[in-house]
């Protein structure tokens, strides 16, 4: 395949576009976030890893960009857009709301034929099967940015200030629009191990709810627990970076993290 178009690119922030690496690693943000969430990852990630920053709608240089309707627009036009990336082996990492899309992207791609990820990692975010609902998104602005605070992944004297909180708000209120208005799909395995990684303190998805991603893959699974809350790896990296990389590289995750392994 050749390199990505100009239309695809626009998805992608690529820190590290040079060099032959052996294997793709996109990077989906939560609601709301940007692909600066895991810029502090390309100095860790070895070099034969590629780290691949997703950028949706609504952000960045975006931000005037309408976001899709639902939860299939948007892993639809984020399938046709990775597509020219697939040219070499690949791995999806996603994090609360981008673990959702991670999934739902590795699905719709092994579905269509395409080359599947070599790993799927699932973070801070509970299996389909214990998917809720919720209304956040129809809370007011001070509603939303309270819900962010409590979080704990914005910085409380940026949301204090309104020409932030008009930039950053409409993409946070339609993210958790498809979120909480997403129907998971049926019970579909993934040819590729999952891994889930949640944080010891994380009160928004308990370990058991973690670990029901078992059910989602034919291959090996494994659940990694890191201490801190719901953005656990938001300070420091290293840890997680290091557990991926790991089995990336097809070797157990040291000791950084509590590992489970489970094997259908």
């Amino acid at each position: 395949m050749t390199g990505p178009d100009v239309s695809s690119a626009r998805w992608f922030r690529r820190p590290r576009p040079g060099g032959d690496p052996s294997l793709r690693l996109l990077c989906l943000p939560h609601a709301g976030g940007t692909a600066s969430l895991y810029r502090a990852w390309t100095g860790p990630l070895p070099d034969w890893i590629e780290p691949v920053l997703v950028c949706p709608p609504g952000r960045e240089e975006r931000v005037d960009e309408r976001g899709p309707d639902d939860v299939p627009a948007l892993v639809a036009a984020l399938a046709d857009a990775v597509r020219p990336l697939l040219d070499r082996p690949w791995a999806v990492f996603g994090h609360s709301m981008g673990a959702l899309v991670a999934h739902e992207l590795a699905l719709r791609l092994v579905s269509e034929g395409a080359r599947p990820p070599e790993h799927v990692f699932v973070s801070a975010r509970e299996a389909p099967q214990f998917h809720r609902p919720g209304a956040v998104h129809l809370l007011d602005d001070d509603g939303l940015a309270a819900e962010l605070l409590r979080l704990g992944g914005t910085h409380p004297e940026l949301l204090a200030m309104d020409e932030v909180r008009r930039l950053i708000l409409p993409a946070v209120r339609d993210d958790y629009r498809l979120v909480e208005t997403y129907a998971p799909p049926g019970p579909t395995a993934l040819p590729c191990p999952v891994t889930a990684l949640v944080g010891t303190g994380d009160t928004e998805v308990s370990e058991d709810e973690a670990r029901g991603w078992s059910r989602w893959t034919d291959a090996e699974f494994r659940l990694l627990a890191f201490t801190g809350g719901h953005f656990y790896f938001s300070d420091d990296p290293h840890d997680v970076v290091r557990s991926v990389t790991g089995l990336l590289a097809g070797s157990r995750a040291d000791g950084a993290a509590v590992a489970i392994t489970e094997r259908r």
